[in-house]
């Protein structure tokens, strides 16, 4: 079973993310569940939220401690949140940020981690490039797809596509695919 924990703020699309890699997931023949963890439910607060792939059926339903991949949709969460907790020793730590692991003290982590399981990608400015509002997490799951492969870019377009309106769908699809392209260019270059 691989599980992924995602956080972020709300209004960052933390909880569709997880839901929209289930979906893809679910796409690719595979079994997969998603669900949140939140307190108060306001804009800004802190999110977490969950995705479990499987080839089995999933009978879990307590959140994700020791997760496979962590998403960080949100790097301020570094300095309030110990976001890292719990990451398995093979582990993958996918960071929302245009500044590198250096940058946001991630170097420890990162050394602890095999080499090319830790990237950035700048998913907020992709995203306000291509949808026009800075919202990562659809970028972030082309980066994911990228970085982890356990689910393929096409899987992934295909959930936003079934997420989203088309017009929407499309400006997160091309903010998908070009962070697809940035972590794949990143670890070709490693």
């Amino acid at each position: 079973m691989f599980q992924v924990r995602f956080h972020g703020r709300g209004g960052q699309g933390v909880v569709t993310a997880a839901e929209m890699l289930a979906v893809a997931a679910f796409l690719e023949g595979r079994h997969a569940q998603a669900f949140p963890s939140f307190g108060s439910e306001r804009t800004g607060a802190p999110v977490v939220s969950f995705c479990r792939i499987d080839d089995n059926e999933i009978r879990l339903r307590e959140p994700i401690l020791e997760p496979d991949a962590l998403i960080v949709q949100d790097p301020t969460l570094l300095k309030v949140v110990d976001v890292c907790q719990g990451l398995k020793p093979d582990g993958y730590l996918l960071v929302n940020s245009n500044r590198g692991l250096h940058d946001l003290h991630l170097d420890a982590i990162a050394g602890r981690l095999p080499p090319g399981h830790a990237l950035t990608v700048p998913a907020s400015e992709l995203a306000l490039k291509h949808v026009g509002r800075p919202l990562p997490n659809a970028a972030l799951l082309g980066a994911f797809a990228a970085l982890v492969g356990i689910v393929k870019l096409k899987s992934v377009n295909a959930a936003i596509g079934e997420a989203f309106a088309k017009k929407i769908a499309d400006g997160n699809i091309a903010a998908a695919t070009a962070a697809h392209d940035a972590i794949a260019g990143a670890r070709a270059a490693a």
